[in-house]
């Protein structure tokens, strides 16, 4: 018997997975390292639903980036689910006898736009819409987006492939609330120069994986407007941006035009329920910092004082454990680098023997947001560390160098001037100070196994 409800991959059906009633079905969920997972579900469930489930049953941390992607390996594309999407509804459309996946991963960048609206959204690519009156109020941006009465306009030049050719060429495109649209003439906005591409109530725009490799495009910066019926590599609209920030703000900007206020809903729903129904206990809100290091103790009231204790005790307390970890006595440099080893390697930033273009690939998957971070070993000098950061959509990589002084081991990402005893105080202090780095570190990258 074949499951009532699609599974994830048909093929699971074909090795019969079984389903137990009408209401139900098998979905197999796969993460960076495709491992997968094979779990029973509703067939209402939704894509926040399905996250929800991997959270808890791989005991994360819930920092709502977690994400539900839908990738088609035989087109070369994948997009993100977003979290009202039912689940059986995505799976409903994918054909027998393709390669079609879900992959659960962090995505920081999903709801970004909500917060820095203007990092998505450059100057030279918004105006107000020939739909809608009015000069266009940056600051009141997104609203304008939900605003059904009401559309900013995105417009500029792109690549696009043309129909049943190997070639691409350059057009100008206009996105309004009533589609998409390329001019014939230049850059010209008249009626009669706009020839419509497509519409987002029956397609979705994914993501191009290796756009020049697969379709010959002029870059990697790939992405497609694809029906909700198609399944061929030829009925998709490819197109082509110059550069990432770019390609973010068309993709970004279709998806608030298919989905308007229900992402901005996807966005408040979980900090919501955090306020309905917050996680900690009546005995930890009634916890207050103490200072007992003069003749009395005192209550610390300044939040900046607090967070400063609270680290120096933290970083006292490890220089201790690293000098247990080492043995009695002065530890060798040796020993000390084989403590410092030991701490490092089981934090979720550290992901060990990771080249530079597997780095920049899992932090790309993660979200190209400013401050989204990892560390791991160098592959040019067994002796450093990496840090791999985004920072204005662009991927930096800082060399970590040990410094040794005096017998005494530490790390520094400016030439010794700042030092640490471990890595994890490295990125403890980098995570509330910038120093020389171009942003904080904010999220880190991590990697789970289902």
């Amino acid at each position: 018997m074949l499951c009532a409800q699609p599974c994830i991959g048909y093929r699971a059906c074909k090795n019969s997975e079984l389903c137990l009633d009408l209401n139900r079905g098998v979905i197999k969920v796969y993460n960076e390292d495709n491992t997968s997972r094979a779990v029973e579900v509703p067939s209402d469930i939704t894509a926040r639903d399905v996250c929800q489930l991997f959270v808890l049953k791989n005991h994360c941390i819930d920092d709502h980036s977690w994400t539900l992607f839908e990738h088609l390996s035989h087109l070369g594309i994948e997009r993100i689910i977003e979290d009202h999407e039912s689940v059986m509804e995505v799976l409903s459309g994918w054909g027998m006898d393709t390669d079609c996946r879900l992959y659960f991963r962090k995505n920081f960048a999903k709801y970004e736009f909500f917060r820095n609206t203007l990092d998505f959204f450059p100057d030279h690519m918004v105006s107000i819409s020939s739909e809608a009156n009015g000069m266009l109020d940056h600051s009141q941006l997104i609203q304008t987006f939900l605003d059904a009465s009401s559309c900013p306009e995105i417009h500029g030049h792109l690549h696009a492939k043309e129909q049943s050719r190997k070639s691409w060429k350059k057009f100008y495109f206009v996105l309004r609330r009533s589609g998409l649209y390329f001019s014939n003439k230049g850059t010209s906005k008249e009626p009669r120069h706009l020839q419509f591409i497509a519409d987002f109530s029956d397609s979705d725009v994914y993501t191009v994986l290796s756009a020049k490799k697969l379709h010959g495009a002029p870059t990697d910066y790939g992405f497609c407007v694809k029906s909700t019926k198609c399944s061929s590599a030829r009925d998709l609209k490819l197109l082509c941006a110059d550069d990432e920030q770019t390609r973010t703000c068309w993709i970004t900007a279709m998806r608030l035009l298919k989905y308007g206020m229900q992402l901005y809903q996807n966005f408040i729903q979980p900090h919501q329920k955090q306020k309905a129904s917050p996680m900690r206990s009546i005995s930890e809100n009634s916890l207050v910092a103490m200072d007992f290091s003069g003749q009395k103790s005192r209550v610390i009231e300044n939040p900046s004082e607090v967070l400063s204790v609270a680290v120096e005790e933290g970083l006292s307390w490890r220089r201790k454990s690293c000098h247990r970890l080492s043995g009695h006595g002065s530890p060798s440099t040796s020993q000390n680098l084989m403590s410092n080893i030991a701490l490092h390697l089981t934090q979720p930033w550290f992901h060990s023997k990771l080249s530079r273009e597997e780095a920049q690939r899992l932090i790309t998957q993660q979200g190209l947001v400013d401050g989204v971070f990892l560390l791991r070993d160098s592959q040019s000098n067994p002796k450093t560390f990496v840090l791999s950061l985004c920072y204005t959509q662009k991927i930096k990589h800082f060399q970590i160098v040990p410094v040794d002084d005096e017998g005494e081991l530490f790390y520094s990402l400016d030439d010794g001037h700042t030092r640490f005893t471990d890595l994890i105080q490295l990125v403890e202090f980098y995570q509330l100070n910038r120093g020389v780095l171009p942003c904080k570190l904010k999220h880190h990258c991590a990697r789970i196994t289902l």
